[in-house]
C-alpha cells in the first residue's frame, strides 16, 4: 500500500481560503481588499501554500501569478475540504448543543410563575427559528448536574460561585416566613424566628429550605418539622390549608398573596438568595446564549432589578 503524504504545516485552512480568493480575484489587490489583509500577506501565504503542495500552482506573468491547470485541480479540491470542514464543525457543535435549532433550559418551579414565561417568550422574539425547551428542577441540585453534564444549555436558580460557570444575577430573593392567613401571626410587620419555638412547619427536600439547611442558616428557629415534600408547589398549599407554617422564598410570593401571609423576618435574620441564569463558562461564544443572555439584562432592565 502506498504511504500517505505527510501534509506540512505550509498547508492549512487559512491559507486555502487566501488560495481560493486569489483564483477568484485574480490579482492580489483584490484578493487583500476581500480579505482584509495586505497584498504581501496574500504573496506569501501563495508562496508557501505552493511549497507545501510540491509542485508549480502558478506562474509569473509580471507581478502577478498566473494559475497552472494544476492550480485549477487544487482549487476544487480545496473548496471541497473547506465545505466539508465547516459542515464538520456545524455537525460537531450541534451534537454538543453549541449553535443549534434547540436552547434547553433549566428553572427551578417556583421562576415559572412570572419570569420564565416572559424570558422564553423574548428569547423567541428575538430568534423565532430557535425552539426552547423547559425543564423544571427541584433545586439547583437538580439542575447544576445536568447543566454540566450536556443535558441542559442554561440553568436559572440560585447563582453558583463556580469556576467553571458563568452567571448573570437577576435578583436578590428574601426569605420570608410563611404563615395560614388569619394564624396568630397575620398583623406583625415583621417576625422573629425565635418567638416561633414550637410552632410546626413543612420543609422542602432539596434546596435552601431542607431541615439541615434551616437548622444551619436559622440556629434561633426550634420549629416542629412536621412534613418534608418534594416540590415548592406543594409546600404552600400545605401552608394555605392550614397545616404548617414555612419558611419561604419570596420569588413565590405574588402567586400566594391571596392564600398566604408571607411576613418579613426581622433585620438581623434576614437571608438573601441571589437568582440568576448559569452557563459553562466554555460556551460562553455561543449565539444562542449570547442571545439569552442579551434577552436576561434586557428583562433585568424592564424591571429595574438590581443586578
Amino acid at each position: 500500500m502506498q504511504e500517505r503524504i505527510r501534509i506540512g504545516e505550509e498547508i492549512s485552512f487559512r491559507k486555502l481560503e487566501i488560495f481560493l480568493a486569489y483564483m477568484k480575484a485574480g490579482n492580489f489587490s483584490a484578493a487583500s481588499g476581500q480579505l482584509g489583509i495586505s497584498p504581501v500577506s496574500v504573496h506569501r501565504a501563495i508562496h508557501s501554500l505552493q511549497e507545501g503542495v510540491r509542485c508549480n500552482l502558478f506562474i509569473h506573468k509580471g507581478r502577478e501569478l498566473v494559475p497552472t491547470e494544476a492550480a485549477f485541480v487544487f482549487a476544487r479540491v480545496a473548496t471541497e475540504v473547506l465545505d466539508r470542514m465547516e459542515s464538520g464543525i456545524d455537525a460537531a457543535r450541534e451534537a454538543a448543543g453549541y449553535a443549534s435549532n434547540k436552547l434547553r433550559i433549566g428553572s427551578l418551579y417556583s421562576l415559572t410563575s412570572h419570569m420564565m414565561p416572559e424570558i422564553i417568550k423574548s428569547v423567541a422574539s428575538r430568534k423565532p427559528n430557535l425552539q426552547c425547551e423547559l425543564v423544571l428542577g427541584r433545586s439547583k441540585l437538580d439542575l447544576l448536574p445536568k447543566l454540566r453534564d450536556g443535558g441542559l444549555d442554561a440553568v436559572f436558580c440560585e447563582v453558583t460561585d463556580a469556576p467553571d460557570l458563568l452567571s448573570i444575577p437577576i435578583f436578590d430573593d428574601r426569605v420570608y416566613f410563611a404563615a395560614p392567613q388569619n394564624s396568630r401571626y397575620s398583623n406583625l410587620p415583621e417576625i422573629d424566628l425565635s418567638e416561633c419555638s414550637g410552632e410546626r412547619v413543612v420543609t422542602l427536600k432539596d434546596g435552601l429550605f431542607t431541615v439541615a439547611n434551616l437548622t444551619e442558616k436559622f440556629p434561633q428557629f426550634r420549629p416542629t418539622y412536621a412534613m418534608e415534600v418534594v416540590d415548592i408547589f406543594t409546600l404552600m398549599n400545605l401552608i394555605a390549608s392550614g397545616v404548617a407554617c414555612a419558611l419561604a422564598p419570596g420569588r413565590i410570593c405574588k402567586m400566594y398573596e391571596h392564600l398566604v401571609d408571607f411576613i418579613p423576618l426581622v433585620k438581623s435574620q434576614q437571608v438573601f438568595q441571589t437568582m440568576g441564569v448559569s452557563f459553562l463558562a466554555s460556551r460562553e461564544r455561543d449565539p444562542n446564549l449570547l442571545a439569552l443572555c442579551a434577552v436576561v439584562r434586557g428583562y433585568i432592565r424592564r424591571t429595574q432589578l438590581p443586578i
